[in-house]
């Protein structure tokens, strides 16, 4: 790439590279750590099913901000969680249900569809003082002098002390940085989509574990014409994501109803259904000379377990932290050593996180007798005993290794 030529059109502390739930997050939450941001990116919005299910921690983290009042009214609680063996094995587990009463919390956490929520946090950040929008791609970055400077695709340029790089899988300002990384295709694809249906979730959100995958269920709030809702997302083979594409709404929501066993009674498509690649992607190393990846630009994986969002949540506020900690002990908040505590915070989360959905998608895949015994002992165990059943849903909600970078901020922006 061509480097931008200097002066730059606008000089801010952070740039903030992705219009999507994660980046317009950081522009939001380093404006309000007392940051001058400039965010760049076209918007993002997805449509085709796609929702998110933030767990409790993620919310108290949009709740510090400020966000959450503003999408709590679009999203659904998840108060239950249900999973279902349904792989076909020789000793099919029970069904398992975990609710958030058991570890002490109103809900595990909140379904909400994305593009209502990129809607709330565009207008919030459109609001924030010391959050410019620059609504344009970035074609060019040079990453080599005391700022990075990044050239939008109508020519002007931006330089700031730290870019964070929340521009997806791909990741244009990962590349420009030479930042490598380790992607696998699964023989998969999601099928995703909204639904209504007969029978009410009751809060609850439904996991089956087939053999091609998973088969979500997750609770959506009520709408004008349909008072019972939910969202899907449905693992298969990429054969079989391509026939189910293909079908006529009434035929796929014969399919699902069938695959739900009926739980929720008769189903109907509500606007378009979308269809992704199920891929593993782990960047080995998050920054670069002035330069932190968050959100899918740092990892992603498949939709199991509620994890996308989550972490990527988990990098925000770890990668605020660190600045601020930086800002406080006078160093560069783009320099070597807040990069490093910043990498240092979120390296295990995310090598953990991926594992473990890495090992659940490839045991419901495997076609082992002793695999499906271990997993059939598995869910029976949390089933039956009550300390494992109350430790994993604790890690789930709120992993040990995700703990806050720092202390809390006070409304200033300061260290609490």
């Amino acid at each position: 790439m061509t480097r931008p030529a200097e002066p730059a059109d606008r000089v801010c502390d952070v740039l903030v590279a992705g219009a999507g739930l994660a980046g317009l997050t950081a522009a939001i939450a380093f404006a309000q750590a007392g940051f001058v941001v400039v965010w760049c990116g076209t918007d993002e919005r997805l449509a085709r099913g796609r929702t998110v299910a933030m767990l409790d921690r993620s919310i108290a983290y949009l709740d510090s901000l400020a966000l959450w009042g503003a999408i709590e009214p679009e999203a659904a609680p998840m108060r239950a969680l249900r999973m279902i063996d349904d792989t076909g094995g020789l000793f099919p587990p029970r069904p398992v249900e975990f609710t958030s009463a058991e570890i002490g919390l109103e809900t595990f956490g909140w379904n909400v569809e994305n593009d209502l929520m990129a809607d709330s946090l565009a207008r919030r950040a459109a609001q924030t003082a010391g959050v410019e929008r620059m609504g344009r791609a970035i074609a060019a970055y040079d990453f080599s002098g005391d700022r990075a400077v990044a050239r939008l695709d109508d020519g002007r340029s931006v330089a700031a002390l730290l870019v964070v790089g929340a521009d997806g899988r791909a990741s244009p300002a990962r590349r420009a940085a030479g930042l490598p990384v380790h992607a696998h295709r699964y023989p998969q694809s999601a099928l995703t989509a909204l639904l209504r249906h007969r029978l009410p979730h009751r809060d609850f959100s439904t996991e089956f574990h087939t053999r091609d995958g998973p088969f979500t269920l997750v609770p959506l709030p009520p709408g004008a014409e349909a008072p019972d809702r939910s969202s899907l997302v449905w693992v298969m083979s990429d054969a079989e994501a391509r026939r189910r594409e293909a079908l006529d709404d009434t035929a796929l929501a014969r399919e699902i109803e069938r695959q739900a066993r009926s739980i929720l009674g008769a189903m109907r498509l509500e606007g378009r259904r979308g269809v992704f690649p199920m891929v593993r992607q782990i960047v080995p190393k998050l920054t670069a000379k002035r330069l932190a990846l968050i959100g899918d630009a740092a990892h992603a994986f498949p939709p199991i377990g509620a994890q996308g969002l989550n972490l990527g949540l988990r990098d925000v506020e770890a990668i605020v932290a660190a600045a601020v900690e930086a800002r406080v002990e006078g160093r560069d908040i783009g320099g070597s050593v807040a990069l490093g505590a910043y990498e240092r915070a979120r390296r295990a989360d995310i090598l953990t996180r991926a594992g473990v959905v890495d090992g659940l998608n490839r045991a419901l895949l495997a076609r082992f007798v002793s695999l499906d015994l271990a997993r059939g002992a598995g869910l029976a165990a949390l089933g039956a005993v009550g300390p494992l059943r109350r430790f994993v849903m604790r890690e789930g909600v709120a992993p040990r290794f995700a703990r806050p970078l720092s202390r809390p901020l006070d409304g200033a922006g300061r260290l609490a």
